[in-house]
C-alpha cells in the first residue's frame, strides 16, 4: 500500500489543477538506478494504466505504479513540504536503509 498525505494531496490537486489535467490523470510513482544511495524516486502525472500497474487509493488520490517498484515502496507516505526550507514532494520510506544528504536517493 502507497500513501497520501494531507500536505501531498493538497499540492498535487492544486498542480492537476494548474495544468489543466483532466480527472482521468493519476500519480506515477517509480523506483529507478540512481542518486548517491543507489536508488532514486520518480514521480509524475500520467493517465494511462499498464497491464502490469499496481493501483493504489488513499486520501482520495490514485497512485500507480509498476510491480518492480512496489517492492521499494510498500508502506510508504507521498508528502509535501513547502516554504523557503521546504523539501517539495518526498517520501517518507519505512523501508530504506540509509538515504542521501539531499533525501534524493535511497537504499534497502
Amino acid at each position: 500500500m502507497l500513501f497520501v498525505a494531507d500536505s501531498a494531496k493538497e499540492r498535487i490537486t492544486k498542480l492537476l489543477g494548474d495544468e489543466s489535467l483532466g480527472d482521468d490523470y493519476f500519480i506515477r510513482v517509480s523506483v529507478v538506478s540512481g542518486g548517491c544511495s543507489g536508488l532514486t524516486y520518480k514521480m509524475d502525472f500520467d493517465n494511462k494504466i499498464e497491464a502490469a500497474d499496481q493501483v493504489f487509493e488513499d486520501n482520495g488520490m490514485k497512485i500507480v505504479t509498476d510491480t518492480k517498484s512496489v517492492l521499494y515502496l510498500f508502506n510508504t507516505t507521498l508528502e509535501f513540504s513547502g516554504g523557503l526550507n521546504g523539501k517539495g514532494f518526498y517520501f517518507n520510506n519505512p523501508n530504506a536503509s540509509r538515504e542521501c544528504g539531499c533525501g534524493e536517493s535511497f537504499a534497502l
